[in-house]
């Protein structure tokens, strides 16, 4: 059985329409990914696999295509539409709740953490001048005149950053993923290859250091290293030049993995 998680309603609507024909060998669970390992947990208890674990797991992070096409879900710097950024749109502080009311030092850390911004001194200035904002156009051309014309020229659009890091503060995204992947990680059995799919530096590396750590534990250096988790691959995969060429979205894609050791008899 596949199980799949998504906090936002509409995926999971589509997800359950497109799975409908598989007989119920797709489920589809409409929460937080943080929430998996205790659901998948419940289910392999109540069907007595508690030491079979999962075969694999796939964490696709990020933002969707259709949330950043859907100018209303307020994603998008593109397109005019309220500020929401909320991947469940029925609960949690929206990005004008962030941009609105939350003070100048708070406001420098999430652009800096969350969006490394270099100018997230001068673009938060340009929002305390601007305040309140409602809609997202007005807050990337507030956003795109407090950049410097210089930097304005390349990496593409200048509001990217500051959107980003918004959308990863309002929805918690780098904060949960490092407890959900250790506990992701714990729930593999035999074999079992755990992947992920991440699209921004600060999400790439809280993977690596996390799966590092179940490779290659705490041995001191110099002695065998004794632990249940080999690298599904080394390093970071990264899509083709045709991938990108298809998809630019894919541009910043990276996917690591980890697989767990078969049991030695």
């Amino acid at each position: 059985v596949l199980h799949g998680f998504d906090r936002d309603p509409l995926a999971c609507g589509v997800a359950a329409t497109r799975g409908a024909s598989f007989d119920g060998r797709l489920m589809v669970h409409q929460f937080e990914f943080s929430q998996a390992p205790e659901i998948l947990g419940a289910t392999f208890e109540r069907n007595g696999r508690e030491t079979a674990g999962l075969d694999g797991f796939l964490l696709d992070l990020g933002v969707s295509s259709p949330q950043l096409d859907e100018a209303d879900r307020g994603f998008s710097y593109r397109q005019d539409g309220p500020l929401d950024m909320r991947m469940d749109p029925t609960k949690g502080q929206t990005a004008a709740d962030v941009v609105n009311e939350y003070p100048p030092g708070e406001l420098i850390d999430v652009l800096v953490s969350y969006g490394d911004e270099r100018h997230a001194k001068r673009i938060v200035r340009a929002i305390l001048d601007n305040r309140p904002f409602q809609r997202t156009v007005e807050l990337a051309e507030v956003v795109t005149a407090a950049i410097p014309a210089a930097a304005r020229r390349t990496g593409g659009h200048p509001a990217t950053r500051t959107f980003q890091a918004l959308r990863i503060e309002v929805n918690e995204e780098l904060a949960m993923l490092g407890p959900t992947l250790e506990a992701m990680i714990e729930l593999l059995g035999p074999n079992g290859l755990g992947l992920v799919l991440t699209y921004h530096s600060g999400e790439d590396r809280i993977t690596k250091d996390r799966m590092r750590a179940r490779v290659e534990g705490d041995t001191p250096p110099g002695l065998p290293v004794k632990t249940d988790f080999d690298w599904g691959f080394r390093g970071a995969r990264q899509p083709s030049e045709a991938e990108i060429d298809r998809n630019p979205r894919a541009r910043s894609a990276r996917l690591r993995a980890i697989r767990k050791r078969e049991v030695e008899l």
